[in-house]
């Protein structure tokens, strides 16, 4: 049974705390004295009505919910906050284009962080804020605030927490919910807090700070510099993002146990985190010794503009302090394949997930083993723990659903006129949630060279990435909607 009231009501109370969000950047137009003022109240005033409608059609008693309730909400909200959201675009002057400016607030939210903007040092800071503030919400997820923040549902909100978590095992550090929430949140912002003044330290100004720690704590992506980190010509800005790139890939409840409670032969247990961490040591150094035979005669260089570009597609981050398709034809293929995996579960990436690229390794190892010992009962283990049969399952079904989605977006794309390299990248980079795809839509171009219908595809294709497909693509099932 679905409970439209309380589906209403959560729906709601998302749209004001979007509002309060929204007002922060309003308050820092007002700082500035931009003259955009009316976009905000304008924006303002149909975000907080179109929450108190929905407040007022979900007045009364109910409040249980239920899994189903869980995907409609998460579906929903993440839609209606990047309409609203867009409005500030719209409304100021700056992406007057409807398509331009949802696509843009739908890059935003689900931490894709491509862009059509040409020209973005153009944008006023409250806008540049309230840029990355999406991808800064977006990262821990819409609804999670409202686990985190108003716990006033009950146990139904694990179903809430459920439908928006990332990874095929969700991590609970405490029985309630909304304590592991609220935990999780702390180690977000004392993170996004460090990463700004370090930026700072090392040379931003303040809001280029706060906008790029937002952006990386998110491994989001979105700059105030139209070149991205390779704008600010700074090493020392491209070590402490790769830093905070790292730390925003890790899975946030294994950063807790280790930086709140000082358990830090977690991290040495933890299968998931060993895989992240060699993908990434072997593909800089696969990357490395390609730039050093290739292009980049400096060894400094070429190890930073490596092991940079590496965390960045591998967290999903997407930033670049290099034209990635200036290197050789196998190197920027290698970044291609490497938008694919991700981080860890538990984190703000998107793509598939170190745990599920390791599950899936070991399953195949597995299988080889069961050819030669056909009698033999072989576990999946990660981090010691046998990996049950109907998580397998469901990893599988997951990467076939995942490969599906790719390649169904490369023939939307190849039908629109984009060759295949172009097409291939976009789908890739969408459904991963990465950013900068390859060819003529590659670290040094934007996309608003798009053709609106794939505009609306691609955001279409950023949001079911970010929410692991199921939670949107099975509400598009008549299963789904019957009673029983």
């Amino acid at each position: 049974m679905i409970h439209f009231k309380i589906i209403s009501r959560i729906i709601g109370l998302l749209l004001l705390i979007e509002a309060l969000f929204m007002t922060s950047a309003f308050g820092l137009s007002l700082y500035y004295k931009e003259n955009i003022t009316t976009a905000y109240l304008y924006t303002l005033a149909a975000t907080v009505g179109a929450g108190s409608l929905f407040l007022y059609f979900g007045r009364g008693k109910e409040r249980n919910i239920s899994r189903k309730d869980g995907y409609i909400v998460v579906s929903l909200c993440w839609i209606f906050f990047s309409i609203f959201g867009s409005m500030l675009y719209i409304f100021s002057g700056y992406i007057p284009s409807v398509t331009n400016a949802f696509f843009e607030t739908m890059s935003g939210f689900s931490t894709t962080g491509a862009t059509i903007l040409d020209n973005i040092e153009a944008l006023p800071p409250s806008l540049l804020f309230w840029r990355a503030m999406t991808h800064w919400i977006g990262g821990l997820g819409i609804v999670f605030f409202t686990v985190a923040i108003l716990p006033i549902f009950g146990m139904g909100d694990i179903h809430l927490f459920a439908a928006e978590a990332t990874g095929p095992i969700h991590g609970k550090l405490h029985p309630r919910i909304s304590v592991t929430a609220r935990w999780i949140l702390t180690i977000y912002i004392s993170l996004t807090i460090i990463n700004a003044i370090c930026l700072h330290v090392a040379g931003m100004n303040i809001i280029d700070s706060v906008c790029h720690a937002m952006s990386t704590m998110a491994t989001g992506g979105f700059s105030n510099k139209q070149a991205s980190i390779e704008g600010y010509q700074s090493p020392a800005i491209e070590y402490i993002t790769i830093l905070f790139m790292f730390l925003g890939g890790t899975n946030f409840s294994l950063l807790y146990l280790t930086i709140f409670k000082g358990k830090f032969g977690e991290l040495l247990r933890d299968s998931e985190f060993k895989c992240y961490v060699n993908i990434i040591l072997i593909a800089t150094v696969g990357i490395m010794a390609g730039l050093l035979l290739t292009s980049v005669p400096n060894v400094e260089k070429a190890f930073r503009d490596s092991l940079f570009q590496t965390v960045s597609t591998v967290t999903t981050t997407g930033f670049c302090t290099t034209d990635y398709m200036e290197w050789h034809p196998l190197l920027w293929m290698t970044i291609c394949t490497l938008m694919y995996v991700g981080a860890c579960s538990g984190s703000t990436t998107g793509a598939m997930k170190c745990v599920r690229v390791a599950i899936l390794g070991r399953v195949m190892i597995n299988e080889f083993k069961r050819i030669v010992h056909p009698n033999a009962i072989i576990p999946v283990r990660m981090s010691h723990k046998i990996i049950s049969a109907p998580v397998q399952s469901a990893i599988l079904a997951f990467t076939v659903l995942y490969i599906g989605v790719v390649m169904v977006g490369v023939f939307v794309n190849m039908a629109f006129g984009l060759d295949f390299m172009e097409a291939y990248g976009l789908s890739v980079t969408y459904t991963g949630n990465n950013g900068p795809a390859l060819g003529s839509f590659g670290p040094a171009f934007s996309m608003n060279a798009l053709p609106d219908v794939l505009k609306w595809f691609a955001s279409f294709q950023m949001l079911v990435g970010r929410l692991e497909f199921f939670a949107v693509l099975l509400m598009l099932t008549p299963m789904f909607w019957k009673r029983q």
